[in-house]
Protein backbone atom coordinates (compact mmCIF):
# COMPACT_ATOMS: atom_id res chain seq x y z
CA UNK A 1 0.00 0.00 0.00
CA UNK A 2 2.16 2.77 -1.31
CA UNK A 3 2.29 6.08 0.47
CA UNK A 4 4.44 7.79 -2.17
CA UNK A 5 3.39 11.07 -3.71
CA UNK A 6 0.90 10.97 -6.55
CA UNK A 7 2.21 10.95 -10.11
CA UNK A 8 0.84 11.26 -13.62
CA UNK A 9 -0.12 7.64 -14.10
CA UNK A 10 -0.93 6.56 -17.65
CA UNK A 11 -4.66 6.08 -18.04
CA UNK A 12 -5.57 2.47 -18.65
CA UNK A 13 -7.69 3.48 -21.62
CA UNK A 14 -4.39 4.31 -23.32
CA UNK A 15 -3.22 0.70 -22.89
CA UNK A 16 -5.16 -0.58 -25.87
CA UNK A 17 -3.74 -4.11 -26.15
CA UNK A 18 -3.14 -6.95 -23.70
CA UNK A 19 0.58 -6.62 -24.38
CA UNK A 20 0.53 -2.93 -23.47
CA UNK A 21 -1.22 -3.82 -20.21
CA UNK A 22 1.33 -6.54 -19.47
CA UNK A 23 4.19 -4.12 -20.08
CA UNK A 24 2.71 -1.56 -17.71
CA UNK A 25 2.17 -4.22 -15.04
CA UNK A 26 5.80 -5.28 -15.46
CA UNK A 27 6.92 -1.68 -14.96
CA UNK A 28 4.89 -1.56 -11.75
CA UNK A 29 6.19 -4.90 -10.50
CA UNK A 30 2.74 -6.44 -10.16
CA UNK A 31 0.89 -9.19 -11.99
CA UNK A 32 -2.63 -9.85 -13.21
CA UNK A 33 -4.08 -12.89 -14.97
CA UNK A 34 -4.85 -11.89 -18.57
CA UNK A 35 -6.54 -14.11 -21.13
CA UNK A 36 -5.21 -13.88 -24.69
CA UNK A 37 -8.71 -14.36 -26.09
CA UNK A 38 -12.10 -13.58 -24.57
CA UNK A 39 -14.33 -16.61 -25.07
CA UNK A 40 -18.08 -16.60 -25.55
CA UNK A 41 -20.51 -18.87 -23.73
CA UNK A 42 -20.75 -21.01 -26.87
CA UNK A 43 -16.95 -21.35 -26.90
CA UNK A 44 -16.87 -22.58 -23.30
CA UNK A 45 -15.97 -19.41 -21.45
CA UNK A 46 -15.17 -20.05 -17.77
CA UNK A 47 -17.41 -17.07 -17.04
CA UNK A 48 -20.40 -18.96 -18.48
CA UNK A 49 -20.11 -22.02 -16.27
CA UNK A 50 -22.81 -22.48 -13.61
CA UNK A 51 -21.85 -22.80 -9.96
CA UNK A 52 -23.71 -24.78 -7.34
CA UNK A 53 -23.67 -23.14 -3.90
CA UNK A 54 -25.67 -25.19 -1.45
CA UNK A 55 -29.26 -24.98 -2.63
CA UNK A 56 -28.46 -22.18 -5.08
CA UNK A 57 -27.64 -22.74 -8.72
CA UNK A 58 -25.84 -19.66 -10.04
CA UNK A 59 -26.03 -19.65 -13.83
CA UNK A 60 -22.71 -17.94 -14.61
CA UNK A 61 -19.72 -16.28 -12.97
CA UNK A 62 -20.83 -12.65 -13.12
CA UNK A 63 -22.11 -10.82 -10.03
CA UNK A 64 -23.65 -7.37 -9.49
CA UNK A 65 -22.40 -5.77 -6.28
CA UNK A 66 -24.78 -3.92 -3.95
CA UNK A 67 -24.80 -0.13 -4.27
CA UNK A 68 -26.52 2.69 -2.44
CA UNK A 69 -28.37 4.88 -4.92
CA UNK A 70 -29.34 7.63 -2.44
CA UNK A 71 -32.60 7.63 -4.36
CA UNK A 72 -35.25 5.63 -2.48
CA UNK A 73 -38.25 7.40 -1.03
CA UNK A 74 -37.99 8.72 2.51
CA UNK A 75 -40.00 5.73 3.78
CA UNK A 76 -37.39 3.37 2.31
CA UNK A 77 -39.52 2.23 -0.60
CA UNK A 78 -38.12 2.35 -4.14
CA UNK A 79 -38.44 5.44 -6.30
CA UNK A 80 -38.48 5.24 -10.09
CA UNK A 81 -34.71 5.82 -10.03
CA UNK A 82 -34.25 2.81 -7.75
CA UNK A 83 -36.48 0.65 -9.92
CA UNK A 84 -34.65 1.73 -13.08
CA UNK A 85 -31.34 0.59 -11.58
CA UNK A 86 -32.79 -2.80 -10.65
CA UNK A 87 -34.25 -3.23 -14.15
CA UNK A 88 -30.78 -2.63 -15.55
CA UNK A 89 -29.34 -5.22 -13.15
CA UNK A 90 -31.94 -7.64 -14.51
CA UNK A 91 -30.88 -7.18 -18.14
CA UNK A 92 -27.16 -7.30 -17.33
CA UNK A 93 -26.79 -11.01 -17.91
CA UNK A 94 -25.19 -11.51 -14.48
CA UNK A 95 -26.73 -14.47 -12.66
CA UNK A 96 -25.74 -13.48 -9.12
CA UNK A 97 -27.27 -10.25 -7.84
CA UNK A 98 -25.54 -9.54 -4.52
CA UNK A 99 -28.23 -7.45 -2.92
CA UNK A 100 -28.46 -4.92 -5.71
CA UNK A 101 -28.89 -2.41 -2.91
CA UNK A 102 -27.47 -1.85 0.57
CA UNK A 103 -30.65 -1.99 2.65
CA UNK A 104 -30.66 -0.70 6.24
CA UNK A 105 -32.14 -2.93 8.94
CA UNK A 106 -33.45 0.07 10.90
CA UNK A 107 -34.15 3.71 9.97
CA UNK A 108 -31.50 4.90 12.43
CA UNK A 109 -28.87 2.91 10.54
CA UNK A 110 -29.26 4.55 7.14
CA UNK A 111 -26.25 6.13 5.40
CA UNK A 112 -28.60 8.72 3.90
CA UNK A 113 -32.26 9.68 4.28
CA UNK A 114 -33.05 8.06 0.93
CA UNK A 115 -31.53 4.65 1.58
CA UNK A 116 -33.63 1.56 0.99
CA UNK A 117 -34.95 -0.07 4.16
CA UNK A 118 -34.97 -3.81 4.83
CA UNK A 119 -37.60 -3.46 7.55
CA UNK A 120 -40.93 -5.35 7.75
CA UNK A 121 -42.71 -2.05 7.07
CA UNK A 122 -41.05 -1.91 3.65
CA UNK A 123 -41.92 -5.46 2.60
CA UNK A 124 -44.05 -4.20 -0.28
CA UNK A 125 -41.22 -1.99 -1.54
CA UNK A 126 -38.69 -4.82 -1.38
CA UNK A 127 -41.08 -7.09 -3.28
CA UNK A 128 -41.42 -4.41 -5.95
CA UNK A 129 -37.63 -4.28 -6.33
CA UNK A 130 -37.27 -8.03 -6.66
CA UNK A 131 -40.18 -8.41 -9.08
CA UNK A 132 -38.90 -5.53 -11.21
CA UNK A 133 -35.49 -7.17 -11.56
CA UNK A 134 -36.95 -10.62 -12.23
CA UNK A 135 -39.36 -9.28 -14.86
CA UNK A 136 -36.55 -7.49 -16.67
CA UNK A 137 -34.41 -10.63 -16.61
CA UNK A 138 -37.33 -12.76 -17.84
CA UNK A 139 -38.00 -10.36 -20.71
CA UNK A 140 -34.31 -10.26 -21.71
CA UNK A 141 -33.49 -13.97 -21.42
CA UNK A 142 -36.78 -15.85 -21.53
CA UNK A 143 -36.62 -17.38 -18.04
CA UNK A 144 -35.17 -17.02 -14.55
CA UNK A 145 -33.02 -20.15 -14.71
CA UNK A 146 -29.82 -19.79 -12.72
CA UNK A 147 -30.70 -16.32 -11.39
CA UNK A 148 -29.91 -15.90 -7.68
CA UNK A 149 -30.91 -12.65 -6.00
CA UNK A 150 -30.09 -11.64 -2.44
CA UNK A 151 -30.54 -8.61 -0.22
CA UNK A 152 -27.68 -6.91 1.60
CA UNK A 153 -28.53 -6.09 5.22
CA UNK A 154 -26.60 -3.22 6.74
CA UNK A 155 -26.23 -0.64 9.48
CA UNK A 156 -24.05 2.33 8.54
CA UNK A 157 -22.64 2.90 12.01
CA UNK A 158 -20.10 5.72 12.02
CA UNK A 159 -21.44 6.98 8.69
CA UNK A 160 -25.16 7.22 9.51
CA UNK A 161 -27.06 10.15 8.04
CA UNK A 162 -30.66 9.07 8.61
CA UNK A 163 -32.36 12.50 8.56
CA UNK A 164 -30.13 14.92 6.63
CA UNK A 165 -27.78 14.29 3.70
CA UNK A 166 -25.23 16.66 5.20
CA UNK A 167 -25.33 15.76 8.90
CA UNK A 168 -23.66 12.73 10.44
CA UNK A 169 -25.55 11.03 13.27
CA UNK A 170 -22.96 8.37 14.10
CA UNK A 171 -23.39 5.10 15.93
CA UNK A 172 -19.92 3.74 16.67
CA UNK A 173 -18.45 0.57 18.14
CA UNK A 174 -15.61 2.47 19.83
CA UNK A 175 -13.77 5.77 19.63
CA UNK A 176 -11.23 5.72 16.81
CA UNK A 177 -8.56 8.41 17.33
CA UNK A 178 -8.20 9.24 13.64
CA UNK A 179 -11.76 8.77 12.38
CA UNK A 180 -13.30 10.63 15.31
CA UNK A 181 -11.23 13.66 14.39
CA UNK A 182 -11.83 13.24 10.67
CA UNK A 183 -15.61 13.11 10.98
CA UNK A 184 -16.11 15.57 13.84
CA UNK A 185 -16.94 13.12 16.62
CA UNK A 186 -16.17 14.21 20.18
CA UNK A 187 -13.74 11.64 21.58
CA UNK A 188 -15.29 12.14 25.04
CA UNK A 189 -18.89 11.68 23.89
CA UNK A 190 -19.83 8.12 24.78
CA UNK A 191 -23.47 8.67 23.86
CA UNK A 192 -22.59 7.80 20.25
CA UNK A 193 -21.12 4.42 21.26
CA UNK A 194 -23.71 1.66 20.84
CA UNK A 195 -24.43 -0.08 24.14
CA UNK A 196 -24.65 -3.82 24.71
CA UNK A 197 -28.40 -3.43 25.27
CA UNK A 198 -28.79 -1.60 21.97
CA UNK A 199 -26.78 -4.35 20.29
CA UNK A 200 -29.33 -6.92 21.41
CA UNK A 201 -32.10 -4.88 19.78
CA UNK A 202 -29.97 -4.48 16.65
CA UNK A 203 -29.60 -8.25 16.38
CA UNK A 204 -33.38 -8.55 16.52
CA UNK A 205 -33.64 -6.01 13.67
CA UNK A 206 -31.25 -8.04 11.51
CA UNK A 207 -33.37 -11.13 12.13
CA UNK A 208 -36.59 -9.27 11.28
CA UNK A 209 -34.97 -7.94 8.09
CA UNK A 210 -33.89 -11.44 7.06
CA UNK A 211 -37.38 -12.77 7.70
CA UNK A 212 -38.78 -9.98 5.54
CA UNK A 213 -36.32 -10.82 2.75
CA UNK A 214 -37.35 -14.47 2.94
CA UNK A 215 -41.07 -13.63 2.71
CA UNK A 216 -40.43 -11.40 -0.30
CA UNK A 217 -38.62 -14.20 -2.12
CA UNK A 218 -34.95 -13.28 -1.94
CA UNK A 219 -32.80 -16.41 -2.07
CA UNK A 220 -30.04 -15.18 0.22
CA UNK A 221 -29.09 -12.35 2.52
CA UNK A 222 -25.72 -10.71 3.00
CA UNK A 223 -24.80 -9.80 6.57
CA UNK A 224 -22.64 -6.86 5.51
CA UNK A 225 -19.30 -6.53 7.34
CA UNK A 226 -17.27 -4.18 5.18
CA UNK A 227 -16.32 -0.62 4.25
CA UNK A 228 -16.17 0.86 7.74
CA UNK A 229 -19.85 0.31 8.51
CA UNK A 230 -20.94 -0.93 11.91
CA UNK A 231 -20.33 -4.69 11.70
CA UNK A 232 -16.98 -4.09 10.04
CA UNK A 233 -15.99 -1.56 12.68
CA UNK A 234 -16.70 -4.12 15.41
CA UNK A 235 -14.02 -6.36 13.91
CA UNK A 236 -11.40 -3.80 14.96
CA UNK A 237 -12.96 -2.93 18.33
CA UNK A 238 -9.99 -3.94 20.48
CA UNK A 239 -10.56 -0.84 22.60
CA UNK A 240 -14.17 -1.77 23.40
CA UNK A 241 -14.74 -3.42 26.81
CA UNK A 242 -17.25 -6.19 27.35
CA UNK A 243 -18.42 -9.17 25.31
CA UNK A 244 -18.36 -7.42 21.89
CA UNK A 245 -14.78 -6.18 21.92
CA UNK A 246 -11.23 -7.11 22.88
CA UNK A 247 -9.92 -10.29 21.30
CA UNK A 248 -11.06 -11.58 17.93
CA UNK A 249 -13.65 -13.87 19.51
CA UNK A 250 -15.27 -10.87 21.16
CA UNK A 251 -14.97 -8.63 18.10
CA UNK A 252 -16.59 -11.27 15.88
CA UNK A 253 -19.37 -12.07 18.36
CA UNK A 254 -21.92 -9.62 16.91
CA UNK A 255 -21.46 -10.81 13.32
CA UNK A 256 -21.55 -14.50 14.25
CA UNK A 257 -24.55 -14.07 16.54
CA UNK A 258 -26.56 -12.40 13.78
CA UNK A 259 -25.61 -15.19 11.38
CA UNK A 260 -26.67 -17.89 13.86
CA UNK A 261 -29.97 -16.18 14.62
CA UNK A 262 -30.79 -15.69 10.93
CA UNK A 263 -29.88 -19.29 10.11
CA UNK A 264 -32.13 -20.54 12.92
CA UNK A 265 -35.25 -18.60 11.92
CA UNK A 266 -34.71 -18.57 8.13
CA UNK A 267 -33.36 -22.03 7.33
CA UNK A 268 -34.29 -21.69 3.65
CA UNK A 269 -32.14 -18.59 3.16
CA UNK A 270 -28.54 -18.93 2.02
CA UNK A 271 -26.26 -16.64 4.03
CA UNK A 272 -23.47 -14.59 2.55
CA UNK A 273 -21.05 -12.04 3.99
CA UNK A 274 -19.37 -9.18 2.19
CA UNK A 275 -16.18 -8.75 4.19
CA UNK A 276 -13.42 -6.16 4.13
CA UNK A 277 -10.52 -8.54 4.65
CA UNK A 278 -7.78 -5.90 4.84
CA UNK A 279 -7.49 -2.36 6.11
CA UNK A 280 -4.83 0.31 6.51
CA UNK A 281 -4.38 3.67 8.18
CA UNK A 282 -7.00 6.18 7.01
CA UNK A 283 -5.72 8.39 4.21
CA UNK A 284 -6.18 12.09 3.65
CA UNK A 285 -4.98 14.83 1.33
CA UNK A 286 -1.80 16.40 2.73
CA UNK A 287 -0.23 19.15 0.61
CA UNK A 288 -2.30 17.97 -2.33
CA UNK A 289 -1.16 14.37 -2.02
CA UNK A 290 -2.88 11.23 -0.77
CA UNK A 291 -1.08 10.24 2.41
CA UNK A 292 -1.77 8.01 5.42
CA UNK A 293 -2.89 9.90 8.51
CA UNK A 294 -0.09 10.46 11.05
CA UNK A 295 0.34 7.74 13.67
CA UNK A 296 2.90 7.74 16.50
CA UNK A 297 6.04 5.96 15.35
CA UNK A 298 6.59 2.66 17.15
CA UNK A 299 3.07 2.57 18.59
CA UNK A 300 1.04 -0.44 17.36
CA UNK A 301 -1.98 0.47 15.26
CA UNK A 302 -4.79 -1.28 17.13
CA UNK A 303 -7.75 0.16 15.18
CA UNK A 304 -7.59 -1.94 12.03
CA UNK A 305 -8.69 -5.38 10.88
CA UNK A 306 -6.47 -7.29 8.49
CA UNK A 307 -3.56 -4.89 8.92
CA UNK A 308 -0.10 -5.36 10.41
CA UNK A 309 -0.24 -3.34 13.66
CA UNK A 310 3.51 -2.67 13.58
CA UNK A 311 3.44 -1.61 9.92
CA UNK A 312 -0.10 -0.46 9.05
CA UNK A 313 0.91 0.08 5.43
CA UNK A 314 0.88 -3.71 5.06
CA UNK A 315 -2.00 -6.19 5.18
CA UNK A 316 -2.04 -9.09 7.65
CA UNK A 317 -4.50 -11.88 6.82
CA UNK A 318 -4.09 -13.92 10.02
CA UNK A 319 -7.27 -12.64 11.70
CA UNK A 320 -9.38 -12.39 8.52
CA UNK A 321 -8.57 -16.00 7.60
CA UNK A 322 -9.42 -17.12 11.11
CA UNK A 323 -12.72 -15.26 10.93
CA UNK A 324 -13.56 -16.71 7.51
CA UNK A 325 -13.03 -20.17 8.97
CA UNK A 326 -15.55 -19.31 11.68
CA UNK A 327 -17.99 -17.98 9.07
CA UNK A 328 -17.83 -21.31 7.25
CA UNK A 329 -18.37 -23.17 10.52
CA UNK A 330 -21.45 -21.01 11.16
CA UNK A 331 -23.01 -21.84 7.80
CA UNK A 332 -21.91 -19.01 5.51
CA UNK A 333 -21.81 -20.28 1.92
CA UNK A 334 -21.03 -17.10 -0.04
CA UNK A 335 -18.13 -14.72 0.67
CA UNK A 336 -17.71 -11.43 -1.17
CA UNK A 337 -14.14 -10.20 -0.68
CA UNK A 338 -13.57 -6.46 -0.55
CA UNK A 339 -11.17 -4.06 1.18
CA UNK A 340 -11.15 -1.20 3.65
CA UNK A 341 -13.58 1.74 3.19
CA UNK A 342 -14.62 4.25 0.52
CA UNK A 343 -14.82 6.90 3.24
CA UNK A 344 -11.22 6.88 4.38
CA UNK A 345 -9.24 4.78 1.86
CA UNK A 346 -11.06 4.97 -1.50
CA UNK A 347 -7.90 4.15 -3.47
CA UNK A 348 -7.66 0.83 -1.59
CA UNK A 349 -11.35 -0.03 -1.77
CA UNK A 350 -12.07 0.92 -5.39
CA UNK A 351 -9.02 1.87 -7.47
CA UNK A 352 -9.58 4.91 -9.68
CA UNK A 353 -7.53 7.59 -11.40
CA UNK A 354 -10.00 10.36 -10.49
CA UNK A 355 -10.79 10.76 -6.77
CA UNK A 356 -14.26 11.56 -5.39
CA UNK A 357 -14.93 14.96 -3.87
CA UNK A 358 -14.03 13.79 -0.36
CA UNK A 359 -11.00 11.82 -1.55
CA UNK A 360 -7.42 12.60 -2.53
CA UNK A 361 -5.16 12.02 -5.53
CA UNK A 362 -4.33 8.31 -5.76
CA UNK A 363 -0.95 7.61 -4.15
CA UNK A 364 -0.31 4.68 -6.49
CA UNK A 365 -1.16 3.63 -10.01
CA UNK A 366 -4.69 2.20 -9.68
CA UNK A 367 -3.46 -0.97 -11.40
CA UNK A 368 -1.50 -1.70 -8.22
CA UNK A 369 -4.76 -1.56 -6.30
CA UNK A 370 -6.51 -3.86 -8.79
CA UNK A 371 -3.67 -6.38 -8.54
CA UNK A 372 -3.87 -6.25 -4.75
CA UNK A 373 -7.58 -7.12 -4.92
CA UNK A 374 -7.03 -10.03 -7.29
CA UNK A 375 -4.02 -11.50 -5.49
CA UNK A 376 -5.38 -11.28 -1.93
CA UNK A 377 -8.71 -12.71 -3.05
CA UNK A 378 -6.77 -15.57 -4.63
CA UNK A 379 -5.05 -16.17 -1.27
CA UNK A 380 -8.44 -16.44 0.42
CA UNK A 381 -9.68 -18.80 -2.30
CA UNK A 382 -6.60 -21.00 -1.95
CA UNK A 383 -7.18 -21.26 1.78
CA UNK A 384 -10.92 -22.03 1.39
CA UNK A 385 -11.27 -23.90 -1.92
CA UNK A 386 -14.81 -25.12 -1.18
CA UNK A 387 -16.19 -21.67 -0.27
CA UNK A 388 -17.86 -19.72 -3.08
CA UNK A 389 -15.94 -16.45 -3.36
CA UNK A 390 -16.84 -13.28 -5.23
CA UNK A 391 -14.06 -10.85 -6.17
CA UNK A 392 -14.12 -7.05 -6.22
CA UNK A 393 -12.02 -4.20 -7.61
CA UNK A 394 -12.25 -4.98 -11.34
CA UNK A 395 -13.90 -1.87 -12.78
CA UNK A 396 -10.70 0.15 -13.27
CA UNK A 397 -9.57 -2.48 -15.79
CA UNK A 398 -12.18 -1.02 -18.17
CA UNK A 399 -11.74 -2.54 -21.68
CA UNK A 400 -9.49 -5.25 -20.22
CA UNK A 401 -11.97 -6.31 -17.56
CA UNK A 402 -13.37 -9.36 -19.43
CA UNK A 403 -9.85 -10.70 -20.13
CA UNK A 404 -8.78 -10.51 -16.51
CA UNK A 405 -12.11 -11.75 -15.18
CA UNK A 406 -12.07 -14.80 -17.47
CA UNK A 407 -8.49 -15.75 -16.63
CA UNK A 408 -8.97 -15.25 -12.88
CA UNK A 409 -11.93 -17.64 -12.90
CA UNK A 410 -10.06 -20.06 -15.18
CA UNK A 411 -7.12 -20.20 -12.75
CA UNK A 412 -9.52 -20.62 -9.81
CA UNK A 413 -8.26 -17.44 -8.20
CA UNK A 414 -11.90 -16.52 -7.66
CA UNK A 415 -15.25 -18.15 -8.38
CA UNK A 416 -17.33 -15.17 -9.44
CA UNK A 417 -16.36 -11.68 -10.62
CA UNK A 418 -18.33 -8.81 -9.13
CA UNK A 419 -19.12 -5.52 -10.87
CA UNK A 420 -20.10 -2.30 -9.11
CA UNK A 421 -19.64 1.10 -10.76
CA UNK A 422 -19.29 -0.49 -14.19
CA UNK A 423 -22.96 -1.49 -14.31
CA UNK A 424 -24.12 2.06 -13.61
CA UNK A 425 -22.89 3.03 -17.08
CA UNK A 426 -22.78 -0.33 -18.85
CA UNK A 427 -25.02 -2.96 -17.25
CA UNK A 428 -24.96 -5.17 -20.33
CA UNK A 429 -21.21 -5.85 -20.13
CA UNK A 430 -21.67 -9.43 -18.81
CA UNK A 431 -24.28 -10.19 -21.47
CA UNK A 432 -22.18 -8.75 -24.29
CA UNK A 433 -19.05 -10.58 -23.12
CA UNK A 434 -20.74 -13.97 -23.04
CA UNK A 435 -22.52 -13.36 -26.36
CA UNK A 436 -19.33 -12.24 -28.14
CA UNK A 437 -20.69 -8.76 -28.88
CA UNK A 438 -18.16 -5.94 -29.24
CA UNK A 439 -17.90 -3.92 -26.06
CA UNK A 440 -19.71 -0.59 -26.14
CA UNK A 441 -16.60 1.50 -25.45
CA UNK A 442 -18.59 4.73 -25.02
CA UNK A 443 -20.35 3.17 -22.02
CA UNK A 444 -17.32 1.65 -20.26
CA UNK A 445 -16.82 3.21 -16.84
CA UNK A 446 -13.68 5.37 -16.76
CA UNK A 447 -13.84 5.74 -12.95
CA UNK A 448 -14.55 9.47 -12.95
CA UNK A 449 -16.02 8.94 -9.44
CA UNK A 450 -19.07 11.11 -10.15
CA UNK A 451 -21.25 8.27 -8.84
CA UNK A 452 -19.55 8.89 -5.47
CA UNK A 453 -19.14 12.66 -5.63
CA UNK A 454 -22.88 13.08 -6.29
CA UNK A 455 -24.13 11.29 -3.15
CA UNK A 456 -21.36 12.81 -1.04
CA UNK A 457 -23.08 16.10 -1.90
CA UNK A 458 -26.66 14.93 -1.37
CA UNK A 459 -27.50 13.98 -4.97
CA UNK A 460 -28.65 10.59 -6.30
CA UNK A 461 -25.89 8.26 -7.41
CA UNK A 462 -25.65 7.49 -11.10
CA UNK A 463 -23.26 7.71 -14.04
CA UNK A 464 -23.64 11.36 -15.00
CA UNK A 465 -20.82 11.36 -17.60
CA UNK A 466 -21.83 8.26 -19.61
CA UNK A 467 -25.46 7.27 -18.94
CA UNK A 468 -27.68 9.41 -21.25
CA UNK A 469 -30.48 9.22 -18.69
CA UNK A 470 -28.38 10.92 -15.98
CA UNK A 471 -26.76 13.32 -18.44
CA UNK A 472 -30.18 14.89 -18.99
CA UNK A 473 -31.19 15.14 -15.33
CA UNK A 474 -31.08 18.54 -13.56
CA UNK A 475 -28.73 17.12 -10.93
CA UNK A 476 -26.00 16.94 -13.56
CA UNK A 477 -25.70 20.73 -13.65
CA UNK A 478 -25.54 20.80 -9.88
CA UNK A 479 -22.77 18.21 -9.99
CA UNK A 480 -20.85 20.19 -12.61
CA UNK A 481 -21.03 23.26 -10.36
CA UNK A 482 -19.90 21.26 -7.31
CA UNK A 483 -16.87 19.96 -9.23
CA UNK A 484 -16.11 23.43 -10.53
CA UNK A 485 -16.01 24.75 -6.97
CA UNK A 486 -13.76 21.84 -5.96
CA UNK A 487 -11.25 22.74 -8.67
CA UNK A 488 -11.19 26.47 -7.96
Amino acid sequence: MSSTSTGNYPKIAQLRTPQALRERLHQLGVDLPIADQVLTAAEGSPLAKPLQVGRLTIGNRWCIHPMEGWDANRDGSPSELTLRRWRRFGISGAKLIWGGEAAAVQPRGRANPNQTLATPENERGLRQLLQTLQSAHQDAFGDLEGLAVGLQLTHSGRFCKPTDHHRLEPVIAYHHPILDRRFGIDAKDDSVVITDEQIERLIDDYVAAAQTAQRVGFQFVDIKACHGYLLHEFLSARRRPGPFGGDLKGRARLLLTIIDRVRDVCPELTIGVRLSVIDTLPYEAIDGKGCPAPWPEGQPYDCGFGVDPMDPSQPDLDEPLQLIGWLVDHGVELLNVTFSSPYYTPHIQRPAIFPPSDGYPPPEDPLVGVARHVQITAEVKQRFPQLAIVGSGYTYLQDHLPRVAQEAVHRRMVDIVGLGRMVLSYPELPRDTLAGNPLARKLICRTFSDCTTAPRNGLPSGCYPLDPFYKERPEREQLVEIKRRMES
